[in-house]
């Protein structure tokens, strides 16, 4: 697979993201074991979590952590720990009522560190992710904390998630060479962070899409509901997600995609858009759909 620079390493053009549990709040454990070992043999090495992520019952109690748990007892099983980079997120949560908040409170956020070290069994975090901003803490505080948090050594690279492209400067003016990445949202759907990847390309940071194909309900409509990605897919003899996924490959040598799978069959198909080099008149009409 064509690699990209993540901080100082490269990873495989296309990442995975994993935020995987059902309808019924199960984890499928064998399944996502299938699903990893397809990505690394397709060459994916960057793959993406959080400590939010996983399942919970109707007041979202025991969602926390339990999605790296399991990823890191497949990882151990499987063996490749050394083969990937192994990204998570902190700062988001799972409320009483079974929704969502945010506490980038300084005391979380190093808590959440501490936790996810413990859950995923290393001494130091690949990459570590402030998942969004809060409207209680003031960013500027934000940056002080994730600061301290590169500073101590616990993690080896800091990201961002959810940033506008003022607080990706500040954050950066403040972290220097251990801000490695922002985490937006991006996809034939969701254009609206083109100003973010710009900034990243200047700073030299990578820009990792979340939700690159629209979401699970997107992603399966995608040929529906941009009619020129699947032209395009027909005259190839591709999938209108390989499509997808090249167009945002083109965007900017800083992008990295990391698609959402629960099946292995998904990941290696996301993982073949690699292969595709979009023309000039093909990225015009993408562009403008």
């Amino acid at each position: 697979m064509q690699t990209r620079t993540l901080g100082n390493q490269q990873v495989g053009a296309i990442g995975l993201g994993l935020m995987t549990f059902d309808q019924t709040g199960t984890q499928p454990r064998q399944q996502l074991l299938d699903t990893v070992t397809a990505a690394i043999d397709a060459g994916v090495t960057l793959l993406d979590t959080a400590d939010a992520y996983g399942p919970g019952d109707e007041k979202g109690a025991g969602a926390q952590g339990e999605n790296e748990r399991l990823i890191a007892s497949i990882l151990d099983e499987l063996g490749v720990r050394d083969r990937v980079l192994l990204a998570t997120k902190g700062g988001h949560v799972r409320t009483d009522g079974g929704g969502w908040d945010t506490d980038s409170s300084a005391g979380h956020l190093r808590r959440a560190v501490d936790e996810s070290l413990q859950r995923l069994g290393v001494e130091q975090l690949d990459l570590w992710q402030h998942h969004r901003p809060d409207p209680k803490v003031p960013y500027d505080d934000v940056i002080g904390t994730l600061k301290e948090i590169a500073d101590s050594g616990k993690v080896a690279r800091v990201g961002l998630s959810n940033a506008d492209p003022q607080q990706i400067r500040d954050a950066h003016a403040v972290l220097g060479d251990a801000l490695v990445s922002v985490q937006n949202q991006f996809s034939p759907k969701f254009r609206s962070s083109r100003p973010e990847i710009d900034v990243c390309e200047e700073l030299g940071l990578a820009f990792l899409p979340w939700s690159p194909l629209g979401g699970l309900g997107d992603a399966k409509e995608l040929a529906e509901k941009h009619p020129a990605f699947a032209e395009i897919a027909a005259d190839r003899g591709v999938s209108a997600q390989q499509v997808a996924l090249a167009w945002e490959l083109a965007q900017s040598p800083v992008v990295i995609p990391i698609p959402g799978a629960k099946r292995p069959s998904s990941i290696t198909d996301s993982a073949a858009a690699v292969h595709i080099e979009l023309t000039r008149d093909e990225l015009a009409r993408l562009d403008a759909s």
